[in-house]
């Protein structure tokens, strides 16, 4: 996971940052959550540690605006394409439920979802 365009080193399950040196993954996911006002399920968070996902500031902007465009058009649970990411979240909580990239796109059905923002 990169946070601020710095790439993480995973070490014994602490996060090795200058700006998050001993901090393990959760607490750091917290600090992103409670900066960007987007927040990660338990799934979404085990989803990005198991498919070694990525997601830098400019991304976890581009997520908030596409929930904030969603709710716009009264999306109660959006499917949010981008840079070979889907993302499923919760409009009104701002909360991420799940996360997956291209790899396993391919012949994947989303359900429980009401719209889609393509960014």
């Amino acid at each position: 996971m990169k946070i601020n365009n710095n790439p993480l080193i995973r070490s014994n399950s602490v996060i090795q940052n200058s700006n998050y040196q001993n901090k393990n993954f959760s607490n750091i996911l917290n600090e992103i959550e409670n900066n960007n006002k987007v927040k990660f399920s338990k799934h979404a968070k085990e989803r990005i540690e198991s498919r070694k996902i990525d997601f830098n500031k400019e991304e976890i902007n581009k997520i908030e605006n596409a929930l904030h465009k969603a709710k716009q058009k009264g999306i109660k649970d959006s499917l949010i394409l981008m840079n070979k990411k889907a993302v499923i979240a919760n409009v009104s909580s701002k909360t991420i439920i799940t996360v997956t990239t291209e790899n396993d796109l391919t012949d994947n059905i989303f359900t429980n979802i009401d719209g889609a923002v393509i960014l």
